[in-house]
């Protein structure tokens, strides 16, 4: 009897088919915790599904993991769709996994918490970090559907409570495929505008998958970056997202989030006036502080009697100036004196004294006075000054000093 004899990779193929023609392996749900986990460098993801008493090998490629809304972890509970097949290079067999969601509390959830610790590490939700709210904006930026009812309470709001604040108003989805994209747009459009000077980012109530675009990452690194404050009046009172923890002020609701931005007019109009009262009623203590302080210094002696401050000086003064005139009068005299001294002793060491007693003074045509007969010669005129004027005359002979006579012919 002749038997059947298969190649490896013949069998592996048969057993291939055998599974792939079985419809329950073609479509089904397997639940199990997810133990050596891999996410590929590829984008797959590799790993094993196991219970208490077995395993089983699982692959989840690219262009089903990339819609997961949670990151799937080792010691995870999950339940997986998909289908069984056999991988023949290994001739393994191995679960193609198409969709996966959590246990318990849902993919959406556990992705909102899983964000949520990963932002609230890096410091995304920390006080510090939060801008002040400006008192009384001039223009608020607002991102949100142009249709919805967020936007009426937002406009209603504003219009009752501070009539001069504008609102600009920008566009967006805020549900669905690409609402997050949009949100994102438009934050960034309103942090480009330089008269905006808040942000509010809102929509009405719904399910946590209607309100998924707040809780994307995308969105709250945008809320995180705007360099204008951001309130979030995103849902309902109990709606909490990941916008609300990375805004700067969190607004329970659309119509909550336009209160806080703006301003009561009348209950500002109130504080003023209190104010205002207050104020007066402070100057008025404060003059009357100040007006008895004044009373009682002006009854003092030294306003009564203001000349008494300066009686005591005032005869110093003359005292002073009495001083010195006598001593002014005394340094005079002492130099009026010196001076005729001085005078006497100019008067008669002057030339002119000595000319008054009959003597002259010689000198050449140049002015030069001749002391000597050797500066002059014969047939030169010479000078003489009297003291009542002067003789022009010529030298006709010239005779040298007889030291025996002590004459002089001339």
């Amino acid at each position: 009897m002749e038997h059947k004899i298969y190649g490896v990779e013949e069998l592996t193929r048969y057993i291939k088919e055998v599974l792939s023609g079985d419809p329950t392996l073609k479509d089904l749900w397997v639940t199990g915790e997810i133990s050596n986990f891999h996410h590929h460098n590829s984008g797959h993801m590799y790993f094993t599904l196991k219970d208490d008493s077995s395993r089983l090998d699982a692959v989840m490629f690219k262009g089903h993991n990339s819609n997961l809304k949670f990151a799937p972890e080792d010691g995870l509970q999950v339940t997986a769709r998909g289908y069984i097949d056999v991988y023949v290079p290994r001739g393994e067999y191995q679960f193609y996994v198409q969709q996966m969601e959590p246990e318990g509390k849902g993919a959406l959830y556990l992705a909102y918490q899983q964000l949520k610790e990963e932002l609230e590490e890096e410091g995304l939700f920390a006080e510090e970090e939060k801008q002040p709210i400006p008192a009384l904006p001039t223009r608020i930026g607002v991102v949100t559907s142009p249709t919805g009812a967020a936007i009426r309470d937002i406009l209603s709001v504003v219009e009752r409570r501070f009539k001069n604040t504008s609102v600009l108003i920008v566009p967006s989805r805020v549900q669905g495929t690409g609402a997050a994209d949009e949100i994102v747009a438009g934050l960034n459009y309103l942090n480009e505008k330089e008269n905006v000077d808040l942000i509010i980012v809102s929509r009405g109530g719904g399910s946590i998958e209607d309100l998924w675009p707040f809780n994307e990452e995308k969105v709250a690194r945008a809320i995180y970056s705007s360099s204008l404050p951001v309130i979030s009046g995103v849902g309902h009172e109990t709606d909490f997202t990941i916008a609300d923890f990375v805004a700067d002020l969190r607004a329970p609701t659309p119509s909550a989030a336009a209160e806080v931005a703006v301003s009561d007019f009348l209950e500002l109009e109130r504080n003023m006036d209190n104010l205002s009262q207050r104020l007066t009623g402070s100057f008025a203590g404060v003059l009357e502080n100040y007006r008895e302080k004044i009373n009682s210094i002006a009854g003092r002696q030294i306003f009564q009697r203001p000349e008494s401050l300066f009686a005591d000086y005032v005869q110093q003064i003359d005292s002073l100036s009495q001083q010195l005139g006598w001593g002014m009068d005394k340094v005079f005299t002492g130099a009026r004196r010196q001076c005729e001294l001085l005078g006497g002793k100019l008067d008669t060491l002057s030339p002119l004294k000595t000319l008054s007693r009959g003597y002259s003074i010689c000198t050449t045509e140049q002015g030069v006075t001749v002391k000597s007969i050797e500066q002059t010669r014969e047939g030169e005129t010479i000078y003489n000054r009297l003291l009542d004027g002067t003789i022009i005359s010529e030298v006709q002979n010239i005779e040298e000093k007889n030291e025996q006579v002590g004459e002089k012919n001339d």
